[in-house]
């Protein structure tokens, strides 16, 4: 397992995330959890990461219990306290730590900074109290877990000297997102990086066949999966790069990452970039939002509307589609298509719209 030095400790490059531990009837599957947990430990992993919510209120309980026949200080617990709740930030550090069953955190966070949430944590007095548990030794290191506007986002992180941040961090991202500004907003102010969805929810695990093979033909030993974490990991604000492995697959593999001291070279960078870009292309639906195919569908389906969700659910996951679907402002939907090809006739891009439109209604 690799290291690096962070104050006066040495975390792991690797770090468990316990979001996505594996279920069983709606609930945390813990013999195969816990199975996973200690391999972690045994490989090396000392950065366990979780939060109030995570698993239906369980993930923290679940770690407590699970972490209490290691010594206290052989790892390191990072929770949150999140304003979207009904429940006060004293309650809920207090809660927090006897469902962890510490007298302490080693890392605490502000949950999900956004451009509305962020002020209410200075505003409504969650910044100072937790600056007082800091100084009580109760929280050892203080920081946020951000997903603002970048406008924002620099801002926030100038409130004081936090000790390190978290966000949204990947290859795709950094290529097609604000991941890229991001970093450089809290790079310039020197606050170490954790890293969440390395992997992007598990999206890049696997792009497509096209985009994949230059991706193997460059490093047949490593795993697709392998070069997101390769990426992160070797930018030089990074201090943890979070997991969440659901599985005995995934720790094993990320483990052989995390263990394996080969370089990221700007020629395996330029290898990635130019594969997110393969996948990206082949992946999108090139839609440009004319709606020259909406005034003649007699379902009355708000296509581009219905197209930009499918990129979506094509860039993320299923979970997108049924999250957002009752969000989408159309009168008809994707399974009241009858094929009649008009809107087809009219796309200036030549998209096969009825095929889209009954690859979503299968997902809904």
């Amino acid at each position: 397992m690799q290291y690096k030095k962070f104050k006066d400790i040495n975390i792991s490059r690797l770090g468990m995330g316990n979001m996505r531990l594996p279920e069983r009837d709606g609930h945390i599957d813990v013999e195969t959890a816990r199975a996973i947990i200690d391999r972690a430990v045994e490989g090396g992993v000392n950065y366990f990461d979780t939060a109030w919510m995570y698993h239906s209120f369980e993930s923290q309980k679940f770690l407590g219990e699970t972490m209490k026949k290691y010594p206290r200080d052989s790892f390191y617990l990072a929770t949150k306290f999140h304003n979207g709740f009904q429940i006060d930030h004293k309650t809920m550090f207090e809660e927090q730590l006897k469902q962890l069953q510490t007298d302490y955190v080693d890392f605490y966070l502000l949950h999900g900074v956004g451009d509305t949430s962020g002020p209410r944590y200075i505003n409504e007095g969650a910044v100072d109290y937790f600056l007082e548990q800091q100084q009580k030794g109760r929280i050892r290191y203080l920081g946020f877990s951000a997903h603002a506007s970048t406008e924002y986002l620099a801002k926030f992180a100038s409130h004081h000297k936090w000790d390190f941040a978290q966000i949204q961090l990947n290859y795709f991202d950094w290529l097609f997102k604000t991941a890229a500004e991001e970093y450089k907003i809290l790079e310039e102010r020197d606050i170490p990086i954790v890293v969440m969805e390395p992997v992007r929810g598990g999206r890049l695990a696997s792009l497509t066949p096209e985009a994949d093979a230059p991706l193997r033909e460059a490093h047949p030993e490593w795993s697709i999966a392998s070069w997101a974490f390769r990426f992160v990991r070797s930018l030089p604000q990074v201090q943890v790069v979070l997991s969440g492995m659901s599985s005995m697959d995934q720790i094993n593999d990320n483990l052989l990452t995390f263990s394996d001291d080969t370089l990221f070279t700007e020629k395996d960078r330029e290898i990635l970039f130019e594969a997110a870009r393969k996948f990206e292309g082949q992946v999108q639906v090139p839609c440009t939002s004319c709606r020259y195919c909406c005034d003649g569908c007699p379902s009355q389906i708000n296509i581009p509307e219905w197209l930009a969700l499918y990129n979506r659910y094509k860039l993320e996951g299923e979970w997108i589609i049924k999250r957002f679907a009752p969000e989408v402002k159309s009168e008809g939907k994707p399974e009241q298509c009858i094929q009649c090809g008009a809107c087809s006739g009219m796309c200036p891009q030549s998209i096969d719209i009825p095929s889209f439109m009954t690859g979503l209604a299968e997902k809904m």
